[in-house]
C-alpha cells in the first residue's frame, strides 16, 4: 500500500504567502543561509576579533531579589536588597540620570501587612459563613 502523507508535512501556513522556517538543516553550511546561531563554548589559543578579546559587562543587573542575594553575598534579612540594585546612567544633554529596575518578590512591611490584613479577612469570612 502506497502512503499519501510521503513528501508532506504537518505544517499549516495561517495566510498566503506566510515563510515556513526551517528548524533544521543538518551540518550544511553555504551562501544561502542568512543567519547562523552560534555560541563560544570553549576557547581556544588564539583570540577572535571583536568576540573574545575584549571583556564585556552584563549590561543589566539582576531583578529578583534572590538572584541580587546570590550575586552580592548578602545577609538574608540583615542586609538591605534595595541598595543593591545595579543602576544604569543616561545622560541626557547636560542632565544624568539613574534607571534601575524594579525588585522582584521584594519582601516589605507593606507586603506583610496586606498578608495579615488578607488572612484576617478570610477567618472572618469563614467565621461569618459558619455562623450563618
Amino acid at each position: 500500500m502506497i502512503c499519501d502523507f510521503i513528501g508532506t508535512t504537518l505544517y499549516r501556513p495561517r495566510r498566503t504567502g506566510e515563510r515556513k522556517r526551517k528548524s533544521v538543516r543538518g551540518c550544511i553550511c553555504g551562501p544561502d543561509l542568512a543567519i547562523i546561531a552560534l555560541k563560544v563554548l570553549v576557547k581556544g589559543e588564539k583570540d577572535v576579533a571583536g568576540l573574545t578579546d575584549a571583556e564585556r559587562p552584563r549590561r543589566l543587573g539582576p531583578k529578583r531579589v534572590a538572584n541580587i542575594v546570590q550575586a552580592f553575598a548578602l545577609r538574608k534579612g540583615k542586609d538591605d536588597v534595595r541598595k543593591y540594585v545595579v543602576r544604569r546612567e543616561i545622560k541626557r544633554g547636560d542632565k544624568t540620570y539613574y534607571k534601575s529596575p524594579s525588585i522582584q518578590r521584594l519582601v516589605t512591611e507593606k507586603r506583610l501587612r496586606r498578608k495579615v490584613v488578607n488572612k484576617r479577612d478570610k477567618k472572618a469570612n469563614w467565621n461569618k459563613s459558619k455562623t450563618a
